[in-house]
């Protein structure tokens, strides 16, 4: 049963037995009066009188409003009380979540403690899982750092008892061998501490029974049997003896220990969940005996009890027992309604009760001839069974318990080989119902491959489209950088010539013999540059034919400047001129670099055309890691939206605008260069690009 409680680690042993209200008006100052208080506390809470421990509590938090460690102790206790009063679990959460906020912060590590181990299973019962897990995180990160021996007792058993609730025996084992290894070692045990030690053993004596080794589960009982101190723990003790012996065939010794069960939860509705839990083991018992009437009267019992316990496991449990027993009298739909209520909790609290479930209620649709139904039923049993008997498969408990045991005890344990042999067999016995089931729904087996053909084929062809029009859209790219590329690195020399060409031919009577010899000689030199750089682009083209990607090399700032003085020797209208240290380079892609300031340039002389005496600088800064190239002209300036292009891949662009910005910032990218704009009204614009130096 995976409700089994942990009881210890309630900060302090045992207190004053007596229950008898103190008079406050006693004691004169406000500390003694909530220590007394909180010894009342303590003592009702070990009377186990839970409802009157909720309202001396809140008696509690109202007069320490103002002391936060009486405070967070208060809470604590009314906790508690909600905890054991009708399983008011979600109250009891809260309250503890505000004793731990309150111990954290006033580093009250005792109460802390206890706050941690109560949540563990708070968060369990509630079904807070994500909370639980960053729980038991929290406490592995902190129980090694521990001193108090009670303390880190308690923080391992609450590991040991979270890994217990998901089936993960060795783990837990492993941590509650170590809590009882701590509480063994005092030499000064107090009532409290022996209790816990029962508690652990009997919480090894369930994982035993969990794991059908009954015999070691009677073992672990005997071990708990000195140390319990508590009603509960003497509950939980009789259920784990009745569950062993009807296992082992040993009635007679399980009757004894229901009948004590019963004699003990007289009157004691906390204890209902336990005497739930009694019955339905008995119904399990006669129902293997084929004793039907027995086995349905014992599981009635245990759903009425499970009802008035609110404990969704326990009612889980109840609800599959009863299921099985109306299945074995051939009444399949009702067993179906009655286990499929079980399903709603039966993979959070227990994956075997869910694999146990999906295969009742398969067999019963197989029985009423709904293959389909059944067929759904039991693939989902197949593989959560398949599932859990190769994890099972991989535990070495025997490891575990031979740290603690680790003599005579060592020889009693049972290896996991005949586990493994049952859970073979369990396989190979769902492997023939499968191929049963299959055989009756053979043509919705056929339809379904065929559809899955299809489904594939589909995939198949959606994915080759979608390679190729990728491959198109690249290839798109690729052609408009070139046409970028060719617009902007030819045009501005051809402008040039044909400038001196309108000149000569329209105004030849303004131009004297030395001006027009200059421009000759500068038209001449443009055409001969325009001429190397036709070269220049067509040689890269081929080059980037099938792959549009930089080559980078350690490249001089220098050449980049010299190739701009050639380009634009043609402009003699706007001064340009140069910075650059000696042997400064950079390492990057040359052919887009060049592209990139000769687009840069051009721009800058296009802003000056109406700007008198129009200069532009182009200037190399070096730095550590890097290089920046700056161009700044002496234009009018312009608004950041006017350099969106640059930034932004969205803004549209034509064949006369917006272009030249589009390729410098697209090869910029290319090249890992940083590119940014100041621009000033009446004061000019600066362009900074930002080269990496090496690799």
């Amino acid at each position: 049963m995976r409700s089994l409680l942990l009881f210890f680690g309630l900060m302090v042993s045992v207190f004053v037995n007596s229950q008898q209200k103190p008079n406050l008006k006693e004691y004169k100052t406000l500390h003694q009066k909530l220590t007394v208080w909180e010894n009342y506390c303590k003592s009702i809470s070990e009377n186990e009188n839970y409802s009157q421990l909720i309202a001396v509590a809140d008696e509690g938090i109202k007069m320490a409003k103002n002391n936060e460690n009486f405070l967070g102790s208060f809470y604590f206790y009314k906790g508690y009380g909600y905890e054991y009063t009708q399983n008011q679990y979600q109250k009891a959460t809260d309250c503890y979540e505000k004793s731990l906020q309150l111990a954290q912060k006033n580093k009250n590590f005792r109460l802390e403690t206890s706050d941690l181990m109560r949540l563990n299973y708070m968060y369990y019962s509630i079904k807070e899982h994500e909370k639980g897990k960053q729980l038991i995180e929290h406490i592995k990160k902190v129980v090694d750092t521990i001193k108090d021996i009670n303390s880190k007792a308690t923080l391992l058993g609450s590991l040991g008892e979270y890994y217990l609730d998901r089936s993960e025996f060795e783990n837990f084992i492993t941590y509650k061998l170590k809590a009882i290894n701590l509480l063994m070692a005092e030499k000064d045990k107090d009532e409290l501490k022996i209790n816990n030690i029962g508690v652990s053993y009997l919480q090894i004596s369930d994982a035993y029974n969990d794991m059908k080794q009954y015999e070691k589960a009677v073992e672990y009982c005997k071990y708990a049997e000195p140390y319990l101190k508590r009603d509960d723990g003497f509950a939980f003790l009789y259920n784990s003896y009745i569950e062993a012996f009807t296992h082992l065939d040993d009635l007679r010794s399980a009757q004894k220990y229901y009948k004590k069960l019963y004699e003990l939860a007289d009157g004691n509705s906390v204890l209902d969940l336990n005497v739930s839990y009694g019955n339905r083991n008995m119904a399990e018992f006669y129902l293997q005996k084929n004793r039907l009437e027995l086995a349905d009267d014992f599981a009635d019992k245990a759903l009425f009890f499970g009802k008035k316990s609110q404990d969704e496991e326990i009612l889980m449990e109840a609800n599959v027992v009863k299921g099985k027993v109306l299945f074995a009298e051939k009444k399949y739909k009702e067993a179906i309604d009655q286990l499929t209520l079980a399903l709603k909790y039966a993979y959070i609290y227990d994956k075997r009760f869910f694999i146990e479930i999906n295969k009742k209620i398969s067999e019963s649709y197989a029985a009423l001839q709904q293959w389909e139904k059944a067929y759904q039923y039991h693939e989902i049993y197949s593989r959560t069974s398949d599932s859990l008997f190769l994890e099972s498969g991989k535990q070495s408990l025997a490891n575990a318990e031979a740290t603690f045991q680790n003599k005579n005890k060592q020889k009693e344990i049972k290896t996991l080989s005949a586990l493994n042999v049952e859970h073979e067999r369990n396989i190979a016995n769902a492997k023939r119902q499968r191929i049963y089931l299959i055989s009756g729904l053979f043509l919705i087996a056929i339809i379904g491959g065929l559809l899955y053909y299809q489904s594939q084929n589909r995939k198949k062809i959606n994915g080759k489209l979608s390679r190729l029009n990728l491959e198109l859209e690249k290839a798109n790219k690729t052609k408009m950088q070139f046409f970028g590329i060719l617009n902007h690195d030819l045009r501005s020399p051809v402008v040039g010539l044909i400038h001196f060409l309108h000149l000569q031919k329209e105004s030849p009577e303004i131009l004297d013999e030395v001006t027009k010899e200059r421009l000759q000689n500068q038209s001449f030199k443009a055409a001969e540059n325009l001429l190397v750089q036709m070269e220049d682009l067509l040689l890269w083209s081929k080059g980037q034919m099938d792959h549009f990607q930089p080559e980078k090399n350690q490249v001089s700032v220098e050449t980049i400047f010299q190739d701009i003085k050639e380009n634009f020797s043609w402009e003699d209208r706007v001064k340009i001129s140069f910075e650059v240290p000696e042997e400064l380079s950079v390492f990057t892609d040359k052919e887009y670099l060049k592209t990139i300031t000769r687009n840069l340039t051009n721009n800058a002389i296009k802003i000056l055309e109406k700007v008198e005496n129009p200069t532009i600088l182009w200037k190399a800064i070096d730095h550590e890691t890097f290089v920046e190239l700056l161009i700044t002209d002496n234009g009018k300036g312009a608004m950041p939206e006017k350099f969106r292009a640059l930034f932004d891949e969205n803004v549209s662009i034509g064949i006369k605008s917006g272009l030249g910005m589009h390729l410098i910032r697209d090869l910029s990218k290319a090249i890992d260069a940083e590119i940014s704009v100041d621009s000033v009204d009446n004061v000019g614009t600066k362009i900074i690009l930002k080269i990496p130096k090496s690799k």
